[in-house]
């Protein structure tokens, strides 16, 4: 993926509350694992498709995110790419896009949404219109995910170094792509339609709202690649990889669980990879209704 030489955002933020989290990490899981935790299933779902808590705890305090180390300015430059693209977007249909903040954080966060901790992954709290990113993200996609076969063993420390660009890209833009459900008002026609629904009902609709992010991060990928041509051999393939693995299918699988669909809350592998696809091809949102008639 090339990034390097375009805008950074300055909606990039580091945390400068935090604090020591007993326990450490997320070091020693298991690739299926560092999927799941990567993009985001695990308890903060709840708080991306329900109400936001009340009180829940402000913010730690954050300054602009300057420093120059390459992760930092990996997601300024991707932080404005989902800008330019989804202003573009909005502009097009005679609306207007507000920004989103990133913050870094180190170990865990307070948000609007609650306290997070790195083992809860990415994600965006509607309460304050963030995404949440832990600086350890990078490296443990480097490390499980992100040095594939002929990287491997070549001591090649700057491909090693770009190993997983895309698939760390697609995890901010699935990230974005919640936003875009706030700012359109999906995500509170989501929680209204929640509160009186089973709780089987209630993670279809979690279902069907992180596969139309999926499907936002293609169209995001596709307008963008139309701006810049960012695109290199072998990121799309990188990302439906990535997409493929963290179904609730394969997840469950994987831990040894029963394949119950009733408890998915982000879809099967089947069905990421299709909708990741569909917006890809797409590059239209219209493209990403996912719900139906459903809201």
């Amino acid at each position: 993926m090339k990034w390097q030489g375009r805008r950074g955002s300055d909606n990039v933020r580091s945390s400068t509350g935090g604090g020591k989290l007993l326990g450490g990490g997320i070091g020693g899981i298991v690739i299926a694992g560092i999927l799941w935790l990567v993009f985001g299933v695990n308890p903060m779902t709840a708080l991306q498709t329900g109400q936001v808590i009340a009180g829940g705890g402000g913010s730690s305090e954050t300054e602009v995110a300057t420093a120059n180390d390459r992760d930092t300015q990996f997601v300024r430059v991707v932080l404005a790419d989902t800008e330019e693209v989804w202003h573009q977007i909005f502009q097009q249909n005679n609306l207007t896009y507000e920004e989103p903040q990133l913050v870094l954080f180190n170990n865990r966060i307070n948000s609007a949404c609650g306290s997070a901790s790195s083992a809860t992954g990415p994600f965006y709290c509607p309460g304050d219109k963030t995404v949440y990113l832990d600086t350890s993200f990078f490296a443990e996609m480097r490390q499980k995910l992100g040095i594939s076969g002929d990287q491997q063993g070549s001591g090649d420390a700057e491909n090693q170094g770009k190993a997983g660009d895309f698939a760390q890209a697609y995890v901010i833009a699935h990230e974005v792509g919640h936003h875009v459900q706030t700012l359109l008002g999906i995500s509170q026609q989501v929680n209204q339609v929640r509160q009186t629904a089973s709780r089987a009902e209630g993670n279809r609709l979690s279902v069907l709202q992180e596969l139309q992010a999926d499907c936002f991060a293609g169209v995001w990928a596709n307008r963008n690649q139309e701006r810049v041509n960012f695109l290199e051999s072998g990121d799309i393939d990188e990302a439906i990889n990535a997409a493929s693995q963290i179904g609730d299918d394969r997840l469950a699988q994987a831990s040894g669980g029963a394949v119950s669909p009733d408890n998915f809350t982000h879809g099967t592998s089947q069905q990421r990879v299709e909708w990741f696809t569909r917006g890809l091809q797409s590059g239209d949102v219209q493209s990403c209704d996912t719900f139906g008639n459903r809201l």
